[in-house]
């Protein structure tokens, strides 16, 4: 027992290296949640608005009109849907670490452009380019992690990408408050060059860390995955417990391709109810979106600002704060309550949190109902951080089999990067007073509060649970689980283990006989 985890007690080696290397890959949430908070207070600065803005009130102050706030804040959405979309093609060429090191070469170009930008057109091409990187990081960190951690503690260090998220927007949070009042373009020039520092970290220590053993599996690229699975348990490639962990992935690798070759269709087919699995986990990518989190960190402190909040931009570093602190509990929880009563939980929690803020929003406007409404979003908040914002990422990282998994996780973060560019680019648009505008206001979170409902259903009927199972062990629950309610009780068999005596230039197989191999 480690930490309140089952550790398994047939590991040998050290856990250590593997844990390090999965949780460095969580470095890449740092490159999203601060791009996210930091465009939030950018386009509220009042010298921003004076260099970008090309209206003005009946005073002569300059403001961004509802289009120009929807292009640029959406177009990086629309960058990471083509990014993420992308590795679904090329994802399998060059391995996990080379395509988040060229990530990160792409996202530095975007930060490079918008720094440059004197007008909206130049810094929209900027946030589309460091979006595209983004696509390409937010597809691979989660396959990555699953593909590197030992299985008792995957949950939690996938959902450590979540957290880095979070410390992401605190981190952007701070800076936009300390540069705020500038009268120069270093109040939002020194917000957006920061984020220099977050990719050449992420690039640099990609740059020395192991590729997936998996993935070498996949390539037919045996010696490498053994040396690999040897930095990751901190033992020698010819080490018998290595050789385990090789023939394990192997057999299950080529139990898959015994189904015949894997293109992108096969994401499609209901061959190990693949499809299935898609329409899972992109519909939780989805509801992750439409829950309206994004609303807040992409429009938060505009609309605070809106709601007649006194200093919009500490209420906003207040959310974050929030948010950071109560992503760890869910991270201990994933592994101990598992990911299905979680994403319940959290729904049921943020559905009440949002329709008492839509509720205060529209009754009264006072002082009191300020702070009532500041209350509830920051709860609403809590759970997501503790629930569905980590969570979500788990599922799509360990849902999929071998051979569509790089392809299917690509497919879901595209999902996720569709609905954030869509949340993007409508919310002004909702949200704002004028003409062509809804006006909803707060009334919004009316909206918000019934996807949470409809994700109530959705969780209860089809998430499937696989908490403790290795990645090769949840091709056997999805084979014999027919309904998400009865897979809490399932209990794998190792039966792929045994159908692995027969595989040859690994090691013997008879030497698995009484021992639990370890899943790196």
């Amino acid at each position: 027992m480690k930490f309140g985890l089952n550790v398994e007690k047939s590991s040998q080696g050290s856990f250590w290296p593997s844990i390090i290397v999965a949780s460095f890959a969580c470095f890449g949430g740092i490159l999203y949640g601060y791009d996210t908070g930091s465009i939030s207070g950018i386009i509220a600065m009042d010298h921003f608005k004076r260099v970008f803005a090309t209206n003005q009130d009946a005073s002569g102050n300059p403001f961004l009109t509802s289009s120009q706030k929807s292009l640029i804040v959406s177009i990086l959405s629309a960058g990471t849907t083509i990014g993420s979309f992308s590795m679904s093609f090329v994802g399998e060429i060059f391995g996990r670490r080379i395509n988040l090191i060229i990530g990160c070469g792409v996202f530095a170009l975007g930060v490079a452009l918008q720094s440059a930008a004197s007008a909206i057109p130049l810094f929209a091409v900027g946030r589309f380019f460091a979006g595209l990187g983004l696509g390409f990081i937010s597809a691979v960190v989660p396959l990555y992690q699953s593909e590197a951690a030992p299985k008792w503690i995957r949950g939690s260090i996938v959902s450590g990408y979540q957290w880095a998220i979070t410390i992401g927007l605190l981190i952007a949070s701070i800076v936009n408050n300390s540069t705020q009042h500038r009268t120069d373009t270093g109040a939002y020039r020194i917000p957006i060059g920061v984020q220099f520092a977050w990719g050449l970290i992420l690039a640099g220590g990609m740059a020395i860390l192991p590729e997936s053993p998996r993935y070498f599996v996949k390539k037919g690229m045996l010696e490498e995955a053994r040396k690999s699975l040897g930095r990751l348990s901190a033992l020698p490639p010819d080490h018998e417990f290595v050789s385990e962990q090789l023939l394990e992935i192997r057999a299950n690798y080529e139990y898959e391709l015994s189904f015949g070759s894997t293109s992108f269709i096969h994401c499609f087919t209901n061959e190990g109810r693949q499809l299935y699995r898609l329409v899972v986990v992109t519909t939780v990518q989805a509801l992750q979106q439409l829950s309206g989190i994004n609303f807040i960190f992409y429009y938060g402190t505009d609309f605070f600002q809106k709601s007649g909040i006194t200093d919009p931009f500490i209420i906003g570093l207040i959310t974050n704060i929030v948010n950071v602190v109560m992503t760890p509990p869910g991270m201990y929880a994933v592994e101990r309550i598992g990911r299905r009563r979680l994403l319940l939980v959290g729904a049921i929690g943020m559905c009440s949190a949002e329709y008492i803020v839509a509720i205060v929003g529209v009754s009264v406007s006072s002082v009191v109902s300020n702070k009532v409404l500041i209350a509830f979003v920051c709860m609403y908040i809590s759970f997501f951080a503790s629930t569905w914002g980590p969570v979500a990422w788990v599922v799509t990282g360990e849902t999929f089999s071998l051979r569509t998994r790089s392809k299917s996780v690509a497919l879901c973060t595209m999902s996720n990067w569709i609905w954030n560019f869509g949340i993007g680019f409508a919310t002004p648009y909702m949200v704002d007073s004028g003409p062509g505008n809804a006006n909803l206001g707060p009334k919004v979170f009316f909206i918000w509060g019934t996807f949470c409902l409809i994700a109530i259903v959705f969780v209860y009927l089809f998430v499937f649970e696989t908490k403790g199972l290795a990645l090769e062990e949840v091709d056997e629950l999805y084979e014999k689980v027919s309904s998400a309610r009865q897979s809490s009780s399932f209990v794998p068999t190792h039966v792929l283990t045994e159908d692995a005596k027969n595989a040859e230039g690994i090691v013997d197989a008879e030497k698995l006989r009484g021992v639990e191999v370890e899943h790196v």
